[in-house]
């Protein structure tokens, strides 16, 4: 019996009438055209690679969609390889930038890993992953990076969009960032990967890690692309750096009310990518959105609290009632004095001045439901003692 890392072959999955069909779903494409149903079709356990810059610590919806695609492979009986890129993160993926990404340190990107990580068995089965981190193979003598580096031309690397739009532009593009897809590649290579699973704007980068396979006389992997999730905007991809995201982690009432949010347009995609059932044509847009927020909170929190969610936000925006518990905050000052606003917003919710002054001239500040203007910054301490400040649409304190 041959092995794979030193550990025996992997069992043989027993036939089913159409083993491709459940695993497509959703995809955008699956390159070359053919070959997964082929290695599908063999009957044997697969390796289905997943490749994580741990740039950030929390996984969000947009994330789920490719870790409900891996859980897929996993229940019909194929093994997930969970890549945690310490090493390629201290490089940054250009993958859609437009300039260097910043880089962060070794203790930052160990302990984002450690919390990614921990934040995906919440999808996939713990005992069908493989955990594994790049450093284990890239911190590599130099001349092992030689080799590797040899293989490739400059004129291939730059083939990337992201490249020669930073190019066009006249963008800095560093030396690092054009051996990315390289060193990424070896990861295929490392754990012998037979399908390699991203996003669409990682189409190059996995179709690279083919090359690099070949190169070392291995068969190149097929690569399976997922659609882009787009944010609680409904245009630009999800992204906590945008603050268009719903959390994992999220609180079940912040998950409610951020889902009820979404444009209409894009609750099909919604449903087919996270839920992995089609929208019912003709549904009521609030009730599909009230299915699909109970839905997901199910997945990710207690039983019991979609419902306490959903009556919070009823409570809150259907009968405009205030929350059930409201934190409280005691004003600074003395009796008579008066309370600058922008101050006390920045103290009582945490955040910083600016950005409470720029809530106060949008309009996003109340007070016991009233719009506080941005003409008068402060206010007497008995104007405000005894009432509910309340930010957006979810955050309120009661004054003392």
């Amino acid at each position: 019996m041959g092995s794979v890392n030193g550990q025996p072959e992997p069992p043989m999955i027993p036939p089913t009438a159409d083993p491709a069909a459940s695993l497509l779903r959703g995809a955008v494409d699956a390159l070359p055209a053919g070959r997964l149903a082929k290695q599908l079709a063999e009957g044997r356990q697969l390796r289905i690679k997943l490749g994580i810059d741990p740039t950030a610590p929390d996984i969000h919806l947009g994330h789920v969609v490719i870790l409900n695609k891996l859980a897929d492979f996993q229940r019909a009986g194929h093994q997930v390889v969970l890549i945690m890129g310490d090493y390629t993160a201290r490089i940054g993926d250009p993958s859609g930038r437009s300039a260097l990404r910043p880089v962060l340190g070794p203790a930052q990107i160990d302990a984002n890993a450690r919390t990614f990580t921990d934040q995906a068995f919440k999808v996939l089965d713990r005992d069908r992953t493989e955990i594994r981190f790049n450093s284990e193979w890239l911190d590599m003598p130099v001349e092992d990076l030689f080799n590797l580096a040899r293989r490739f031309t400059v004129a291939r690397l730059l083939e990337r969009d992201d490249f020669a739009k930073r190019m066009a532009a006249s963008q800095p593009i560093s030396a690092l960032e054009i051996l990315y897809p390289v060193l990424q590649g070896y990861d295929s290579v490392a754990v012998r990967a037979d399908v390699e699973l991203g996003g669409t704007d990682q189409t190059f980068n996995l179709l690279f890690g083919r090359d690099v396979q070949e190169s070392y006389g291995m068969a190149g992997q097929s690569i399976l692309t997922m659609p882009i999730l787009p944010g609680l905007d409904g245009v630009r991809k999800m992204s906590k750096s945008l603050g268009n995201y719903v959390g994992v982690t999220d609180d079940a009432g912040d998950m409610f009310g951020k889902l009820m949010s979404i444009p209409d347009t894009i609750m099909p995609m919604y449903y087919e990518l996270l839920l992995g059932e089609d929208f019912e044509a003709g549904m009521h847009p609030n009730r599909a959105k009230r299915s699909l927020a109970r839905k997901i909170i199910d997945r990710f929190h207690p039983a019991g609290e979609s419902a306490a969610a959903e009556s919070a936000f009823d409570r809150l925006h259907v009968r405009h009632e205030l929350p059930g518990e409201v934190p409280e905050y005691t004003l600074g000052g003395d009796a008579g004095s008066d309370i600058h606003l922008p101050a006390a917003i920045s103290a009582a919710f945490a955040m910083s001045s600016s950005e409470a002054r720029r809530l106060l001239k949008q309009g996003g500040v109340k007070l016991d439901g009233e719009v506080l203007g941005a003409d008068r910054l402060d206010l007497a301490r008995e104007s405000l003692a005894g009432r509910v400040l309340q930010v957006g649409k979810r955050r309120f304190v009661k004054l003392l």
